[in-house]
């Protein structure tokens, strides 16, 4: 599916807050420009009633026009940034790979046709595209037996070698390896659906009868997942205590808990272990499906494809302008890391974590931003070892307006308060009042004792501002201080 392209024209204010929470020891609240002085005590009054509980922050708004500091609050602390260091991502690989950069998908051959039968071996070439779904795989195949091919007299094989053959970038805890924001990153992969989640498959569980399983489909379908049913469906108004996880280091689903008539049950999308083999046995299911059989010594295995191989057809994915909207909007973490894992292919010809980090850096340094206040060990913002201070952040939001790429980059972004979530994205429950619906056109962040917001937003001026507020350490949510504060300065005026 397509996404809508519609480039939103939304810019920004946010300022700097630090609700609820503390300032770091021997500074002072903040400093603001004296035309901003409203602003200023503002957000102050909300640090004050926060000031007890010891929350780390950095948080700093620029002027858009002119990238002067208006506003800044230990702005150059260093501070976890959650997933707004996708932001950092998305302003690399645009400029890195170019806005109508496409993955390719190659479907390739090392033998002949025959009598409608393929002599050789067939092959699934792969550059990491996150958008490659079954119906692309249907379409692979379908093409083959418009060529005539009945039987397949050799090995399916998959080439995931554009990227290393390291799956979880290091930030990755074992507990999360099942959920979909912590996707193995693989050359050839694979997703459930038009979000994306490259490297998941869906897990649906609905009741049945009292005292039975739940009824459990995948989507799509596929043999490598062994699913264990431990689920029992129970009578109208229990509570629903599903789970769906898969276990550590296999491709064993267990489904546990009571499921009650009359529910929905629980719909999951769950990570599999090894995308390759998973893009490959959806791929034979594909071909098995439109008539084309194997022989007994057909295999599915994994290795690269051999120089003398001919493209029989291939596949682009939309361009990486369209791709910002499913990444950015909703926070995609497979997108990020395979993003940096491609820069790194580009640019060095090793499609690793530690090239397409470099040259993430690289890209900062060209932009005038300082590499000493940038650690990041992964491209997606999973992992606490991040740090950055808010100053840089807003300093690479500024350099990125300058950019040819800006307008693929800002269309990316969450846009507060916007029911569409390829529009709100993950700010479309947040910030929905009439004074700042559609104001705010920010990255958002979480992680465990983590909240980050970082973007442009909309004076009730017309003026645009750029901010970034990055807080760690909280004990419950800091959302509610952050939201409260963009909407103290989007209905304020100088």
């Amino acid at each position: 599916m397509v996404l809508k392209r519609t480039a939103m024209l939304i810019m920004a204010v946010v300022m700097s807050f630090i609700a609820v929470f503390t300032v770091t020891p021997g500074q002072t609240h903040v400093q603001a420009s004296s035309q901003y002085g409203k602003l200023e005590r503002n957000i102050n009054a909300i640090i004050a009633d926060a000031s007890k509980k010891s929350v780390v922050s950095s948080v700093t708004v620029r002027k858009a026009s002119t990238g002067e500091i208006i506003y800044e609050a230990n702005a150059d602390g260093k501070v976890t940034p959650a997933s707004t260091l996708k932001l950092l991502t998305s302003a690399a690989a645009l400029e890195t790979l170019g806005e109508e950069y496409r993955f390719t998908t190659d479907l390739l051959t090392d033998g002949s046709i025959a009598k409608g039968v393929l002599n050789g071996n067939l092959y699934l070439r792969g550059q990491g595209d996150p958008t490659l779904t079954k119906k692309d795989l249907d379409q692979f195949a379908a093409t083959l037996a418009k060529q005539g091919v009945k039987t397949i007299n050799g090995d399916i094989v998959g080439d995931d070698s554009w990227f290393d053959s390291v799956r979880l970038s290091p930030g990755i805890d074992k507990s999360d390896e099942t959920y979909y924001y912590a996707a193995q990153i693989s050359g050839l992969t694979l997703s459930p659906n038009s979000d994306y989640d490259a490297g998941t498959v869906i897990v649906n569980a609905s009741p049945t009868k009292k005292g039975y399983k739940a009824k459990v489909t995948m989507t799509p379908d596929t043999g490598i997942i062994t699913v264990v049913n431990k689920s029992n469906t129970v009578p109208k108004g229990n509570k629903n205590t599903l789970s769906i996880k898969r276990q550590h280091g296999t491709n064993t689903i267990i489904i546990a808990g009571n499921v009650p008539l009359g529910s929905a049950g629980k719909k999951e999308w769950v990570t599999v272990s090894n995308p390759t083999a998973y893009t490959l046995d959806v791929f034979k299911k594909s071909l098995l499906a439109k008539g084309i059989k194997f022989t007994k010594s057909s295999k599915v295995g994994r290795r690269e494809v051999p120089q003398s191989a001919t493209v029989i057809t291939s596949r682009q994915s939309m361009p990486l302008k369209s791709l910002m909207r499913p990444f950015m909007k909703l926070s995609n973490n497979t997108h990020a890391e395979i993003l940096a894992k491609t820069m790194g292919k580009q640019v060095y010809g090793d499609g690793s974590w530690n090239a397409g980090l470099r040259v993430m850096r690289e890209f900062g340094q060209s932009v005038g931003l300082r590499s000493t206040e940038w650690n990041f060990e992964d491209a997606s913002g999973m992992s606490h070892k991040n740090k950055v201070t808010s100053a840089q952040m807003t300093e690479l939001l500024f350099a990125a307006r300058q950019a040819p790429w800006y307008g693929s980059f800002v269309q990316g972004l969450p846009v507060s308060g916007m029911n569409d979530r390829f529009v709100g994205g993950t700010l479309k429950n947040r910030l929905t009042g009439s004074a700042v619906k559609g104001k705010v056109v920010a990255k958002t962040g979480s992680l465990n004792r983590v909240n980050s917001l970082a973007g442009y937003a909309e004076t009730r001026d017309g003026e645009t501002l750029i901010f970034s507020i990055l807080t760690q350490g909280q004990k419950t949510t800091a959302l509610p201080a952050i939201d409260r504060i963009a909407t103290i300065i989007t209905t304020t005026t100088k």
